[in-house]
């Protein structure tokens, strides 16, 4: 019998709560605090409920370095505004840097260029104050913008922590963006230095990004020094006389990490800017905080990914979206990280799991959309792969099926935790993810990550229980953005956030919450199906539609019509040598009736060659529904934004065609 949605998968041994981080975090409770939590979710029920307390101890608990201390743990418990640990100054980078373990490995790394090697931490230490002081001695201060399109390569981390070593404002696309794309970002924040390459390698195709370097720097007039890797082509010539190579910036005698000065900065001072996905305007600079995100780092990396100096964190990623940011958060801990960077399904879809052995993973991380593949090719790591070493799996970027919990039990390993874990850029963290003293179940999203105080709302404001709401936080946590750059009088930062309800965060995600505390993401709130007042979350769509044989990808659209119609058409990539014929319709059909309810079936299925999606692997929803009422293509959606923009001429043309739409369904 297939797995179902709740089904019990895995119940942590005895001796694997007993020695859980989070474990060891209640016991020190309970001796230094005199606080005794039976089990994680009465934790959880404290860390919400008494949220100062919980950050104090959090702060207490990791021996959070300042320079001066802080006033109070917060000040202000309004959203916007809260203001945590006044009068502490912190440094970011520090708190990165300080597990290190002198001789062992710090980062594994891999790419289509350069074969698999490591350094350690002696080595990225050296290289991260040595880098530091460079930029110091070309005038970066506290608060200027360091910008980056370096790809997933250790010279990635070391600019991060260099620049924000020295309390430079860092931020990052990757080299796959286009030009346009960057510099809608990076126009925003005005950077005063731009780390770049001469190009990469993906799916063994080489793309030179020479030429984007000229357009970004006409773009970009405040860049006043270029830090420059030859990725591709090995010893070009100097592109622009703004360019120092990157070889050239680090032969300067070594500075060793023990006689660099970090640059505490105050806690509330601006660590980066990340970015929305800017499929539908302008994408939000969203700034984040040193201390924020250093609470937030040690709290999710020790708790709820259950890290430590042994562990070895790998998560699939590029450095334009915030998982590259989790992953250099692993550093945090003492762990090993482990950065790939081309194209994981060549030269065969196996490559991940042939690293994750290599380098000793401990922690496997990749979207459920790149497990799907590996399902839908029925690869099956265990037999050829040792994953002894793996203990833990973290699924993010999309909502994962039972179906991706149970292939993980069944073709990698029995004494398996897996997690899936959600949140966003907005924060670089999560609200709901991971426990390793909580047992797995087939689908679902383990708990309340600790002081996320979240819940489902209906549209009245009122909490709900194993019913679909809004995703809502309903106290302040650190790493919320400080604001949006450039965003004057928080404008924009209140309207993505709390115009619907005041005073709380509404994330903008489907969500449910069943009564034992599992969590449940079921799309973004703003795709949302709304078929006759009953609200439908496109990922329930998917996992029905998706699992119906022939069909290898799909996209669902409701749209409403004048008169209180609306027409809900369901868009299908038929499999390799499949038709869209009358019988794949019909079992489309029938499993949306059965699995779903007569409400989760389609007005009218069509044929299509792909499905658009962001370039951190979301479907674009919102972008076609906007073009299928008629709305301007360039007005909703950057392609330059896409991982396939050819995908979206198909719905333009249906649009132009098919304007009547109730005569099309």
């Amino acid at each position: 019998m297939a797995v179902q949605e709740g089904d019990l998968l895995w119940t942590p041994r005895p001796d694997y709560v007993k020695q859980a981080q989070v474990t060891r975090f209640m016991d020190w409770l309970r001796q230094r605090k005199g606080l005794d939590f039976a089990d994680y979710p009465t934790l959880w029920q404290w860390s919400v409920d008494c949220v100062e307390d919980f950050w104090g101890a959090v702060w207490e608990y990791f021996e959070v370095e300042s320079s001066t201390p802080y006033e109070c743990v917060l000040r202000n418990r309004t959203m916007p505004g809260a203001e945590w640990f006044p009068g502490a100054r912190v440094n970011f980078a520090r708190h990165m840097l300080r597990k290190r373990r002198p001789g062992k490995v710090a980062i594994h790394h891999q790419s289509e260029l350069r074969p698999l090697a490591a350094t350690t931490w002696n080595d990225l230490c050296d290289q991260v104050a040595t880098l530091a002081e460079a930029l110091r001695d070309m005038g970066v201060r506290p608060g200027d913008r360091v910008a980056s399109t370096l790809p997933n390569v250790p010279e990635s981390v070391v600019a991060m922590l260099a620049s924000t070593a020295i309390g430079a404002v860092w931020s990052s696309c990757s080299p796959d963006f286009g030009s346009r794309s960057i510099l809608d970002r990076f126009q925003q924040i005005q950077p005063k230095v731009l780390f770049a390459v001469d190009g990469y390698r993906f799916g063994d195709k080489d793309f030179d990004r020479r030429g984007e370097l000229h357009t970004l720097l006409e773009g970009l007039p405040t860049v006043e020094q270029v830090i420059f890797l030859p990725e591709l082509f090995g010893d070009p010539p100097r592109p622009t006389p703004k360019t120092r190579f990157w070889n050239e910036v680090m032969d300067r005698p070594r500075v060793s990490i023990e006689d660099f000065r970090f640059e505490d900065v105050p806690f509330a001072h601006p660590l980066w800017v990340l970015y929305s996905s800017g499929t539908t305007g302008l994408p939000k600079a969203i700034t984040q905080s040193h201390g924020g995100i250093t609470l937030e780092f040690l709290k999710i990396m020790t708790f709820h990914m259950n890290l430590d100096p042994e562990s070895v964190l790998f998560f699939y990623t590029t450095t334009g979206w915030m998982m590259f940011n989790i992953v250099v958060a692993g550093l945090c801990t003492g762990s090993a990280i482990v950065l790939y960077d081309g194209n994981p399904l060549i030269p065969e879809i196996e490559k991940l799991w042939q690293l994750a052995e290599a380098t000793g993973v401990t922690m496997f991380g990749a979207s459920p959309t790149f497990v799907g593949l590996m399902v839908k090719q029925e690869v099956r790591p265990a037999r050829k792969y040792d994953v002894s070493r793996l203990k833990g799996v973290l699924l993010g970027g999309s909502p994962a099926t039972p179906e991706t919990f149970e292939w993980f039990y069944k073709e990698v390993k029995a004494d398996l935790w897996v997690t899936s874990q959600s949140g966003g850029t907005d924060i670089c963290s999560g609200f709901v993810g991971a426990s390793p003293t909580l047992p797995v179940y087939a689908g679902e999203i383990q708990t309340r990550l600790l002081g996320a105080d979240v819940h489902a709302f209906d549209d009245a404001g009122q909490p709900l229980i194993d019913a679909v709401g809004e995703l809502v936080v309903c106290k302040p946590m650190p790493s919320m953005p400080i604001y949006f750059w450039g965003d004057m009088e928080n404008r924009r930062y209140m309207e993505s956030y709390f115009d619907v309800y005041p005073g709380k965060w509404r994330h903008g995600d489907f969500f449910k919450l069943n009564r034992r505390g599992g969590c449940f993401i079921l799309g973004r709130s703003d795709s949302t199906l709304n078929r006759a007042g009953v609200r439908i979350g496109t990922a329930e769509i998917y996992r029905i539609v998706e699992n119906v044989a022939g069909v290898q990808d799909s996209l669902i659209i409701n749209l409403d019509l004048p008169g209180g119609r609306f027409f809900m058409p369901l868009f299908v990539v038929p499999k390799p040598g499949q038709a869209l014929d009358a019988d794949l319709q019909r079992r489309v059909c029938e499993a949306l009736k059965t699995q779903g309810s007569p409400r989760h079936v389609p007005d009218k299925i069509y044929a299509i060659e792909a499905v658009p999606y962001t370039l951190t692997g979301k479907k674009l929803e919102v972008p076609v529904r906007k073009i299928l009422l008629g709305q301007p293509a360039e007005k909703v959606v950057s392609r330059d934004a896409m991982a396939n923009p050819g995908a979206l001429d198909y719905f333009i043309r249906f649009a132009e065609e098919s304007a009547d739409y109730s005569r099309a369904g």
